[in-house]
């Protein structure tokens, strides 16, 4: 701003006020204003070229134009700010000295937390491009995923677990954590892993219960009572001790940990959208006054208090909280720890074999596994769906919102009669809606003889960083017989 020097006394203040603001606000929100300024300078610089320096002295100390001065002021800076308050932030701005700083919190309000995905833009390809972009993005990311519990079914849900979480990241580490019992020779599909990290397959015993878990806990609405409770409590806790474990022996951190169970079925691959830092995923529904607790997503930090369920059991008692179900004490274990959490549609339903009253009324909906859409972790099963929409609708509007619910957006979901037992030729059914790879796999476990058990046994083995298991022959012996 060249001629600025040549005003002097009170003017002297105006020009150094006014070149302030375009140093790190950007030049083009006071481009106006500085022509103006600019302007009333060079003519009063051209007027002391023609009148001389005594007549510039005179017009300094002229009263008038100080109060002129003062009387321009207010309304130029009301201009500069109106300017700044109708336009977005400037990353000048943002990143300016720290005496902006009152004004950078005015003008400029963080997002929230966003998933690492970028925003949906679908292509021909098939796949939307920002759901392979997330991909790509959480392939560079070390992940963990924790499989936990039983095998009754794991020749429906395995291979489904397998294709949609494991090879859609393939960089990701899988740690199993399962007990010893007649159906663990179906663990064996899980040679078609991409990663195995670590395997612990081990005969159940008792677990004590203290205390602190006989106020905290409930048996109200567990199966297995307490004891149930402090066994998958105690599948999950340890599948932390293993990944803790493989991270001290290879020195490193995983960046996110998926939880999810061994009778977990998943009807599409897990996007991307579900990772999102700073915050734990759970899917919507069945909360039972707490939170879903069967599938859980979220970087290693939130993970660890999410996946400490026994540990954190005595927090919760001195915490206050007495006899709540799982649901509830999961719930508890995140918000006294101040871990936040959101919920999230996700394709991935726990197969059951347990009968449950039809229509649901006020009871456990089962869904169908030919459901369209995401099943959000509800009970399910392959089924001939005995209700649809509207009868869906009909059915979760009688159901507590805060207990037994399941998202149904948009005509999405579909319900079995699960009174009874499954229905004669659900095999066919499972065959014809999950394709022809799944119902391959399913076809393989039922012909399983035990040497090809041991021989995908030992593979699996000679792939994995940490083993603790019975031998093969013995796990395939308990489910195949000799």
């Amino acid at each position: 701003m060249e001629g600025l020097n040549l005003i002097t006394d009170g003017q002297t203040w105006w020009a150094i006020h006014v070149s302030c603001y375009p140093l790190n606000l950007g030049r083009g929100h006071l481009m106006s204003t500085e022509i103006l300024i600019l302007g009333h300078l060079h003519h009063l610089q051209t007027t002391s070229h023609h009148h001389g320096d005594k007549l510039l002295s005179r017009w300094s100390s002229d009263l008038r134009w100080r109060v002129i001065l003062l009387l321009l002021l207010p309304p130029l800076s009301l201009l500069v700010f109106l300017s700044l308050s109708s336009s977005p932030p400037i990353t000048a701005f943002r990143s300016s000295s720290p005496s902006f700083a009152p004004l950078q919190s005015f003008f400029y309000t963080p997002a929230p937390p966003q998933p690492i995905y970028r925003a949906r833009n679908s292509t021909s390809g098939g796949q939307p491009a920002a759901d392979r972009s997330g991909i790509t993005e959480l392939g560079r990311s070390r992940m963990a995923v924790c499989l936990v519990g039983g095998a009754r079914r794991f020749e429906l849900t395995g291979p489904s677990i397998v294709e949609r979480i494991l090879k859609v990241y393939p960089n990701s580490d899988l740690f199993l954590h399962s007990p010893l019992d007649t159906s663990a020779f179906k663990l064996s599909l899980l040679r078609t892993a991409p990663r195995i990290a670590a395997v612990r397959i081990f005969e159940p015993k008792p677990i004590p219960e203290t205390e602190s878990e006989a106020r905290v806990l409930t048996a109200r609405g567990s199966p297995n009572g307490i004891q149930g409770l402090l066994q998958y409590f105690h599948l999950v806790e340890e599948c932390l001790t293993m990944i803790k474990t493989y991270q001290a022996q290879n020195n490193f951190t995983y960046d996110w940990i998926v939880r999810t169970r061994v009778d977990g079925y998943w009807s599409a691959p897990l996007g991307p959208e579900n990772f999102v830092p700073g915050q734990y995923v759970v899917p919507p529904g069945s909360s039972y006054g707490g939170l879903n607790d069967r599938l859980g997503i979220g970087d290693f930090i939130t993970s660890t208090v999410a996946l400490s369920r026994l540990s954190l059991i005595p927090l919760l008692d001195s915490a206050g909280f007495r006899l709540v179900n799982s649901e509830t004490a999961f719930r508890a274990q995140l918000t006294t720890n101040n871990v936040s959490y959101i919920t999230k549609r996700v394709p991935f339903c726990v197969v059951s074999d347990r009968r449950y009253k039809f229509p649901p009324r006020h009871h456990v909906p089962v869904v169908a596994l030919s459901s369209p859409g995401p099943l959000n972790g509800a009970k399910c099963r392959p089924c001939t769906a005995a209700c649809y929409v509207p009868c869906v609708g009909s059915a979760m509007d009688r159901l507590n919102r805060g207990w037994s619910w399941t998202e149904r957006a948009n005509g999405a979901l579909q319900l079995c009669d699960a009174h009874g037992e499954w229905e004669k030729g659900w095999e066919g059914v499972f065959d014809k809606t999950c394709g022809k790879k799944l119902a391959a796999a399913r076809k393989r476990v039922r012909g399983l003889k035990l040497k090809q058990c041991v021989d995908d046994f030992e593979k699996m083995k000679g792939r994995t960083g940490n083993w603790d298991a019975p031998p093969a022959v013995d796990i395939c012996r308990l489910g195949l017989g000799s």
